[in-house]
Order: structure tokens, then sequence, then C-alpha cells
């Protein structure tokens, strides 16, 4: 079965790109059921009263699920377990979301690990993670099925009078275990060695596209492992650029396991001081991919679109909004929670705080990308941009990801106009990268006067 619990998850219920995701995710996997003679259960409310009276209905002495890692919806197990214990049932939590339980992984004085080198070194001294078990044979429904709510009422698609946002989907993702399989297959038909230079090039399918499916859990993070070590034909240096992602992914959720404030606190203390300066309409421009930076732009206008932004870029637009705008970042990892379909509590928390500093793995915290440098270096033929801001597209290469250095007649041969077609920058680099350098240095003093 599956409750969608709003609830308890309150300010962090699924953002919209996430409900469209889970639409199609619990269609697919109705299904894949339904091949097997099983009943997919949907249901609305607290868990820990709709759980416990399913258990009672099918006459079940106990219920098996996933370890979830969000702190709400741990919470919300806890009190699943409670409810079923009161009628003398049980609740079975098992690590499916990850390549082993979280507190497995720790250091050797048993505490968690703070920093990712280390984390991976030791997982990896672990050896491989247990093999994937196989779809189990001879499941038996049962014989009358509670009803449920139908999966359209639970109204998880753009509903309308709201233009339908979410149009452009389903031409990039097909959620479901079949689609996750697909991806998965098709990212292994590339050789793993061109992983660490693809993985960077906007402009290409260089990623997995696998974050999603993960997040979901249409695949499992074992299964991922296990089919990437067998296409390098068990060589574990050359699977290691790709599979250190999913060991950073691992390491988000250990970290979120551990320190479930980091949803909305820094995890530097110091870091509540930073002298954020929040402004509502360089926050909209950025949201909208108007802040007058190629690069940024075209991020900001493939999330909107497609409901997920390329890893390289992302680290691009977050830095930009944190340092050259001075926004929180609690601002962009909400935005991020809305827009993503693989939004996800420990990576987008975990990843924000490393770009703003404040995280436990975020040296060097003054660092500020350069927007311009970065669209140079990744996409140097714009081919990006040229996908996602159009109207830039006829701009030589050498002014794509600096249109306001074009001279007015190359503007004019390729049909822009600075200000009115495309905006000029909202803040100037130097005058943005200084401004950042400053804030940490009053940060800085602040804490030594404290």
């Amino acid at each position: 079965m599956y409750v969608l619990d709003d609830e308890a998850a309150g300010q962090w219920a699924l953002g919209g790109a996430s409900r469209w995701w889970l639409h199609h995710s619990l269609a697919a996997l109705r299904a894949d059921l339904a091949e097997r003679r099983l009943p997919l259960v949907l249901a609305r409310g607290r868990a820990e009263a709709v759980v416990p009276a399913l258990a009672e209905g099918v006459g079940a002495s106990e219920v098996f699920a996933g370890r979830a890692h969000e702190p709400w919806a741990r919470e919300a197990d806890r009190r699943v377990a409670e409810a079923l214990g009161a009628a003398g049932r049980a609740l079975r939590l098992f690590a499916s979301a990850t390549l082993r339980a979280p507190a497995e992984i720790a250091t050797g004085e048993g505490r968690p690990y703070s920093m990712y080198a280390p984390f991976a070194k030791a997982a990896l001294k672990l050896g491989p993670p247990g093999d994937p078990l196989p779809v189990p044979e001879g499941l038996h429904p049962v014989s009358s099925p509670p009803g449920g709510e139908a999966l359209e009422a639970l109204r998880l698609l753009p509903q309308a009078p709201v233009p339908d946002w979410a149009e452009e989907f389903g031409t990039l993702w097909r959620p479901g275990e079949a689609g996750a399989r697909e991806r998965l297959e098709r990212f292994l038909l590339r050789p793993l060695a061109d992983y660490s230079a693809a993985r960077n090039d906007p402009g290409i399918e260089g990623s997995s596209g696998l974050s999603a499916h993960l997040h979901w859990g249409e695949v499992s993070a074992r299964q991922v492992w296990h089919a990437a070590l067998a296409t390098a034909e068990d060589d574990l240096e050359r699977a290691r650029p790709f599979l250190g992602e999913i060991l950073w992914r691992e390491f988000s959720l250990h970290l979120l396991w551990h320190r479930p404030d980091m949803v909305e606190a820094p995890l530097r203390p110091a870091y509540e001081r930073f002298p954020y300066a929040p402004d509502a309409g360089l926050l909209r421009a950025w949201k909208r991919g108007r802040t007058g930076y190629p690069i940024v732009d075209a991020g900001m206008r493939q999330l909107w679109r497609f409901g997920w932004m390329h890893n390289r870029v992302r680290m691009v637009t977050a830095s930009f909004l944190v340092k050259h705008l001075l926004q929180p970042w609690q601002e962009g990892a909400a935005w991020f929670w809305d827009t993503l379909v693989d939004a996800d509590a420990g990576n987008n928390s975990v990843s924000w705080q490393w770009i703003a500093g404040s995280g436990l793995d975020a040296a060097p915290y003054f660092r500020v990308f350069n927007p311009v440098a970065q669209g140079e270096k990744f996409d140097p033929a714009g081919r990006y941009v040229r996908r996602f801001v159009p109207e830039l597209a006829r701009l030589p290469d050498k002014y794509i990801h600096r249109p306001w250095e074009a001279p007015e007649a190359v503007l004019r041969g390729a049909g822009v106009a600075l200000g009115h077609d495309y905006p000029r920058p909202v803040v100037e680099h130097a005058e943005g990268r200084k401004r950042a350098l400053d804030a940490f240095a009053a940060m800085r003093r602040e804490a030594a006067a404290a």
C-alpha cells in the first residue's frame, strides 16, 4: 500500500514535481502488481491511523516497509509502530533505500562521519553491498482486498485552472521500474571510463539520469552498484567515478539520519550569523531564469521545463543565488524541493549546505563560482544555453556566455536586444564576489566576538 500523509510532512509535503512523478510511479507499480494478481491499495491521511486499520482489515500480524530517512517520515514510522503494537501487531523496517543500514557505517569510536572522503573509504572497506534479491515467487493476494482511494483522487497532477506546467515532463521521464531499468541499461552502454568528463558537460546526456528512480525506489542503490561493477568487469577503479556518486547519496542520507535538523538549520552553527540580504525581486529573477547570466538561466529554465537540472549547473545556480545574490540557501532548497522530480531531503540539504559553506564537508567555504567561466569551461560551444535560452541561440560562441560584451552590431544580427529580449546581469560578477567575501568576513568577525 501507499499512504499519502501530507499532514505528517507539514512544510515538507511533496512538491509539485515530486507529486507528478509519484502519480506515474504509482500507476506503473499498480500495473506491475496486477500482472501478479496483487492489488495496490492507495490511501490519504495519517499513516498511524490508516496502516493499522488496513492490517486489521486483512488480518495481518506484521507490516513490512522500507526504512525512511526523512525526520518527519521517521516520526510517522514511530507512530505507526506504536499504534500497531497497541493492537498486538508489529512493524518491520528494512534498509531498502540505501546500500547499508544508516548506523552500519561509523568511525572507530562508533560515531557518525561528518566528511565524505573518510565515509566513502569506510564504506568501500566493508566490501560490496549485498546482492539484490529476486522478485519473490508464490505471492498470494488476499481474498477480499480493501478498496482504498482511486489514484486520481489523490490529485497529484496539476489541477485546472492552473496551466499544466508538467506538460514536457513525460517527454524525458518514464517513471516506474521498467523506466528505471531502461535508463540504467542505456547508461551502462556508454564507457564508464568517460563518465568523469561526460557528467560535467550539460550539453550532452553524460550523467546517468537515475536520481529520481533511485529516490522513488524504482531501482535500488544495490542494483545500480552491482550493475555498474558488472559492466566494469568487477574493476572497482574503473567504476569508482560513478560509484562515488552513489556513495555521495549514501553519505547525504547518513548525515540526514544523524542530523535531521539539517533540512532547515546550518550544520555549522556560525552560519546562523551569515548576513544574507533577502530580496524578493532577485529571488524571483533567479527562479524564472532571468538573471542575465546564460548558464544560470539555462539551468533554471531546464528545471522548470523538465523537473530536473544537470548536476554541474545545479552547483553554479546554487552558488549564484547564495553568494552573488546573498539569498538564504533555504530559499533555494525550498524551490528545488518543489520543482525537482528527484527532490531528496538528504541530497538537497547536504548539497545546498556544501555550496553555502555551512556544510561539515564544505571546503573551501569561500569558493564563489564564476558563472561566465563555468559556462565557457563546461558548455564551450553553448549547446546547453542555446537549447534553454533560445533568445540567445544566434549569438557567436565568443559571446554566448557574456552577451553584454557583444558589440551592438553582433547583438542586432543575433536578434538580441539586451534589457528587452534578454536581461542584463542583475549583478556584476566582481561586485557579487566581493559582497560574498565581505559577508563571510563579517560572519567570522561576529563569530569571533561572540
